[in-house]
């Protein structure tokens, strides 16, 4: 009775919540003002700025920025960030997860215009399903960012993925923006989209945008039958790769003043996707199929009630449905077809309030529920009750900024079949500091702890035979230390920056999958533990040789030994103790060159990464050799009256390099892609 009362009183605050900003809105004073973003309480900067100035490792990704990176989803962009690693399956369907300096994806949090974005059943979000059309920004932060006044969840993770979509913009006496997009090239892909902004009043915008994407992804690889040189190969065609998805937003925006504001998002997507075999001998043949529908309704309200105090509340419900068909199983069904459905119903409340001009304190707490069903006999159907409380501070001065945080996490949940894992509860702190030693330099050192943990998914719990209800969280321990430069040299060099940043990363308890004693059947276990340790390089270079001419450099460099110290005592294979854990490069960089002209804009990106291994045991049987992707293209705007067109042509891994990012899952070779975008 008491979780049934706990879940009807955060659906009644739901409600609540998104009727009040309307209701109260009645009884506001017209205000011409158009910002609908809903701020942060930081003095505004360029994006680079805020990189520079940040406590912890922050990188951004502007609209600008991501034009030249050749990107057709976040999941192609988010390559492009520093101590990144992106596990993808091959073609636009295959599945793509970030993990931030090797904790694994599970402890990266994915954030969606300031909400997060939850997947209880597998711990980690595939962000391929994210398109770039109507993405303003995206930053990637370790630790934490230093915007203390943000909801609960944004402590709770080693790092934040935040995605945010396009807020409406008026030019002086327009109240409606149109823009369409047609995308074509290589393989099938067809990808039409749309976008309607209307200004109703003052106070008052709506927005709707919606995209269609389609490809065969039937793009041609080398077999190589063995992995000696000298072997037999082969030239194929990926099959199975078909893939459709649908996306479509309806967003509403209420700016009641300048010291109030609303938004409420409404989202839905699906996809329909072929999943590809693993390319092995001459076994390439796949029928499994994949389908998702996931839909959510979200809210947020700020309101500065003086100087002092401000108040910001969200609130979200989500579902979220997956269907995994295997048509050729040899079972008595002759099939095997599972079906899983999640829901989450979340609230989120922050105070922020400025004891003085350069000290202020937040407290943050959110509230969740989230639950899970499948077609699969004997499921324990699990229900998750989370509690998070946040307390920070934070005091900034011209040459001093020092930031802290306590979470506290509450835990319950609920089973109605089996045994559940039972209640858990933790407090994590974390604190960071950035000094300027030098007043005429933008120069400064900074450096960060903080001490974290991530929850078994559901299927480390629960998933039918693998599944352990005992399994404790994953602690991890993040220690950065870092410096940061930029300056304004000159009217030649506009702007130059640099980043160097060591860390240390500590995995305790570590959730692997362990054979037991029936070696037929594996289970989840906390045996694992890793020591990570590397060095992160960023740099970005302005030249402005004419008036009209600019040309942007930008790069990063990563190094990084995550290796696995698993007591040998305690696992019965020693073979992997001190070797680099799977799948994570030494060596990892990329580059973005782009030359900016009245008649034609020009770019260049590349991504390079060091030999990896398929397993922790680093042996030559388990290793993938290194690979350098390469990608140009060339775009220009057009303006006929009130329309504005472009039209851009990229080539795509220039160089055809064949290369896999997972063992036996090759990537696409060359391939061309053409945009054609129409903005009224």
């Amino acid at each position: 009775m008491r979780h049934i009362r706990l879940y009807k009183s955060i659906c009644a605050v739901i409600c609540c919540q998104l009727l009040f900003p309307t209701l109260f809105a009645q009884q506001q004073k017209v205000d011409t003002a158009h910002t609908y973003s809903i701020p942060e309480i930081t003095v505004s900067d360029i994006y680079q700025t805020r990189e520079i100035r940040s406590t912890a490792p922050l990188q951004v990704l502007s609209k600008d920025a991501l034009k030249n990176l050749h990107a057709l989803q976040v999941s192609d962009a988010v390559k492009h960030f520093a101590g990144v690693t992106v596990k993808d399956y091959g073609g636009i369907g295959g599945l793509k997860t970030v993990s931030i300096r090797s904790l694994g994806a599970q402890h990266t949090a994915v954030g969606y215009d300031g909400i997060t974005v939850t997947d209880c059943q597998t711990g980690q979000i595939d962000i391929g399903r994210f398109s770039l059309d109507n993405v303003d920004q995206l930053s990637l932060s370790n630790g934490q960012t230093d915007n203390i006044f943000q909801p609960a969840r944004f402590f709770a993770s080693a790092g934040i993925l935040n995605i945010q979509t396009l807020t409406p913009r008026f030019k002086k006496g327009k109240r409606t923006n149109i823009s369409a997009a047609f995308k074509t090239g290589s393989w099938g892909l067809v990808n039409p989209s749309v976008l309607l902004e209307q200004q109703l009043n003052s106070k008052w915008t709506v927005t709707a945008n919606a995209e269609w994407m389609s490809s065969d992804g039937q793009y041609p690889y080398t077999l190589h039958y063995g992995n000696a040189e000298g072997d037999l190969t082969s030239r194929e065609k990926r099959k199975n790769t078909d893939v459709q998805t649908f996306r479509t937003e309806a967003g509403l925006y209420g700016n009641f003043s300048d010291k109030e504001q609303w938004r409420l998002k409404a989202y839905y997507f699906q996809s329909s996707r072929g999943l590809p075999k693993a390319t092995t001998l001459y076994n390439d043949y796949s029928s499994q199929h994949l389908w998702d529908k996931n839909t959510f309704v979200q809210s947020q309200y700020k309101k500065e009630f003086s100087q002092q105090w401000v108040l910001q509340t969200s609130a979200k419900w989500n579902w979220s449905y997956q269907r995994y068909l295997d048509p050729d199983t040899k079972n008595s069904l002759g099939k095997t077809e599972n079906s899983y459905y999640q829901q989450e119903y979340y609230l989120s409340a922050s105070v922020l309030y400025r004891l003085l001009s350069n000290l202020s304190f937040s407290l943050s707490t959110d509230g969740s529920i989230n639950t899970m069903d499948t077609n699969l006999t004997n499921f324990a159907q699990p229900t998750r009750y989370s509690w998070l409380t946040a307390f920070a501070g934070k005091y900034v001065n011209d040459w001093l900024t020092i930031s802290a945080s306590a979470l506290a996490t509450i835990i319950n949940e609920d089973v109605k079949e089996g045994g559940s894992a039972g209640n858990h509860r933790k407090l994590t702190p974390y604190i960071s500091a950035s000094f300027k030693p030098f007043r005429s330099e933008e120069f400064r050192i900074r450096a960060f702890y903080k001490d974290i943990f991530r929850l078994p998914s559901f299927n480390d719990l629960y998933y039918q035979e693998v599944g352990n209800t005992k399994l404790k969280p994953e602690n991890a321990k993040q220690y950065n230390i870092g410096l940061t430069y930029s300056k304004n040299v000159c009217t030649f060099i506009p702007y130059l920056s640099a980043t160097v940043d060591a860390y240390y990363n500590k995995v305790t308890d570590k959730i692997i999958a362990y054979p037991t004693k029936n070696l037929a059947i594996w289970s989840m276990r906390n045996l694992g533990s890793v020591e990570i340790k590397g060095i992160d390089a960023t740099g970005n270079l302005s030249l402005q040789p004419w008036e009209k001419i600019r040309i942007n450099l930008s790069g990063n460099y990563t190094y990084q030994r995550a290796l696995d110290v698993t007591d040998p005592n305690s696992n019965k294979d020693k073979s992997t103790y001190k070797h680099q854990i799977a799948y994570t490069p030494r060596v990892s960089a990329s580059g973005q060159a782009g030359l900016e002209t009245p008649w034609i804009n020009i770019s260049y990106s590349f991504l390079y990464s060091g030999k990896r291994y398929t397993v922790g045991q680093n042996i030559a049987a388990n290793r993938l050799d290194s690979y350098s992707d390469h990608s140009i293209s060339a775009s220009r705007d057009f303006r006929i009256r009130k329309v504005t067109s472009s039209l851009c042509v990229e080539v795509l891994n220039l160089m055809d390099k064949n290369y896999e990012i997972v063992r036996y899952f090759p990537m696409p070779g060359r391939s061309v892609r053409a945009t054609l975008k129409i903005i009224y």
